[in-house]
């Protein structure tokens, strides 16, 4: 058989286009060359997050800065908000790294609430928290907004957050939102490989970083700033990946941001209605729901239709197309299928016709 187009939460389908850019000759990633290429994408970065702040190459996956943000920012004890397997692991990172956590939990399927924090921020035991925004187990996307607004009333604790799979599908304006980390892997809405993080900092987490005596080195805020202010990165990047970012940037800028995110509305809505049709209702709690993937309940919880999960799976990869069997403790209980990245309402039809085709064989 020949290629799957991926309709999994990520990695996302790549284009011939971004593969091209990544396949670009190599250059030397302490020459111009490669200042040139940074310096090109910084404002482009800048722009897309609505910062003033340089924004951060890494060359790892979303969780390398996750946890280096964590020995970085954590000196007294860290509150991990938990609404899914992602948000969940935080926890267990904090505590790998020797850090004091504690969890604010809620049920899968539930976001993570501002109520909820300020109510354990005002115990005053923590001077950092971490949120994922986008919650990709269960397709919550959490108000971020409503809790960031919390950082003016605890400014001493560090808020940090993972976008992964919201950044560049839905609107985040870093220095309006008022969070100290704010960062994505590119291989979801991005729609580029795996294996590259863009990140950003606040000037107090640049200032808390620097009094920490065992931050390390690789995920060294410091150094990360002072790198970018020279075009550079700390350590030695995947130069095709910063070909391929850079690709990625000129096609939003073309599109323009704001029909991104209105295309990405679009497409989500349509698996939505998809899932409804069918006689299906949605894991998230109502009003949550994220716009980059659908995480459709399967008896996860009460109502709505049960089918076959691995079944149509296969009939649907017969057809040329994967989708997601859930995550984790809902696996089989709900399925996930992605929009994100470069998706179209014709792809999206494409698929859709690819799931009516095996509906009806269940």
């Amino acid at each position: 058989m020949g290629h799957v187009k991926l309709h999994i939460p990520g990695p996302v389908e790549v284009s011939e286009k971004t593969f091209r850019a990544f396949s670009s000759p190599m250059i030397g990633h302490r020459g111009q060359g490669y200042k040139d290429l940074y310096a090109k994408i910084q404002p482009q970065l800048q722009q897309l997050l609505a910062t003033k702040q340089l924004v951060y190459l890494s060359t790892s996956s979303a969780w390398g800065v996750m946890e280096g943000a964590i020995r970085n920012l954590v000196s007294k004890k860290v509150l991990n908000c938990m609404c899914g397997a992602f948000s969940d692991k935080w926890l267990d990172v904090s505590k790998r790294c020797g850090k004091e956590a504690e969890a604010l939990q809620v049920a899968w399927g539930l976001p993570i609430r501002a109520g909820d924090v300020d109510k354990k921020l005002a115990t005053g035991q923590f001077d950092a928290m971490t949120l994922i925004h986008n919650e990709t187990s269960t397709g919550v996307l959490s108000p971020l907004a409503e809790i960031a607004a919390l950082k003016k009333k605890y400014p001493d604790v560090m808020f940090i957050v993972d976008s992964v799979s919201s950044m560049t599908a839905v609107p985040l304006k870093f220095d309006e939102l008022g969070v100290d980390v704010l960062l994505a892997g590119t291989q979801k809405a991005f729609a580029m490989p795996p294996g590259f993080a863009v990140f950003v900092c606040s000037p107090a987490a640049l200032a808390k970083a620097a009094t920490m005596k065992d931050r390390g080195y690789y995920f060294d805020l410091v150094e990360f700033q002072k790198n970018a202010e020279q075009n550079m990165t700390p350590s030695t990047p995947s130069i095709s990946h910063t070909y391929a970012l850079s690709s990625k940037l000129d096609e939003f800028f073309a599109e323009g941001l704001e029909a991104r995110y209105a295309r990405h509305r679009r497409t989500n809505q349509m698996i939505r209605d998809w899932a409804s049709t069918d006689g299906f209702t949605l894991f998230p709690e109502s009003g949550f729901e994220s716009i980059t993937l659908t995480c459709i309940n399967n008896g996860a919880k009460p109502g709505g239709r049960v089918v076959d999960v691995p079944r149509l799976q296969k009939l649907v990869k017969d057809q040329g197309f994967l989708i997601d069997g859930g995550y984790g403790k809902i696996k089989g209980t709900t399925f996930r299928i992605s929009n994100m990245g470069d998706e179209t309402e014709a792809s999206m039809n494409q698929l859709i016709s690819a799931l009516d085709k095996a509906m009806k064989q269940l």
